[in-house]
């Protein structure tokens, strides 16, 4: 069976920066063998959903915006890097930019926490469309699709993890 130490190293970025979700998996004996993206996912995913909403909101807020800051200074994670390249976002005109900067700010005071989107397989403009539908949400409603979300991404983080398990 993998060590503490390891499964955490390994698995606890999949929940962006709050390696506590895979401490807390492996603690509760929750390390599925053989490890598979399903089985990891089962695990955390469980640790994410029983975690307070104060912390569910911390493992929201430790996600970077999408087009923001972080990625412009080149200092996101290297899968949240990777999943906004492939997405276009590190390609955004000017105009664009502007256009998801103006967003990022507005939904994040509305809300609290960053815009989360699995962003595999979409483009620019299908995630432009998310924003400026779901920045119309309540809280509650926004609160749960962000943190499915954020299980989505887990998952699909995953799966490329441990590829020879799907």
């Amino acid at each position: 069976m993998m060590s503490r130490e390891d499964f955490v190293s390994r698995f606890g970025g999949v929940f962006e920066h709050s390696p506590f979700i895979a401490e807390r998996a492996y603690d509760a004996g929750r390390v599925p063998e053989p490890l598979s993206a399903a089985g990891v996912h089962a695990s955390l995913t469980a640790v994410f959903q029983a975690a307070s909403p104060q912390e569910r909101l911390g493992v929201l807020s430790a996600h970077p915006d999408l087009a923001g800051r972080l990625a412009i200074a080149g200092e996101l994670t290297e899968d949240s890097r990777k999943e906004q390249s492939g997405a276009g976002l590190d390609r955004l005109t000017p105009a664009e930019h502007a256009r998801f900067t103006e967003l990022n700010s507005a939904y994040v005071e509305k809300f609290g926490f960053p815009f989360i989107i699995a962003v595999k397989g979409l483009g620019k403009d299908d995630i432009l469309s998310a924003f400026e539908t779901r920045i119309g949400n309540g809280r509650d409603e926004e609160f749960a699709t962000a943190t499915a979300q954020v299980e989505r991404i887990a998952l699909l983080r995953l799966t490329t993890m441990l590829p020879e398990a799907e």
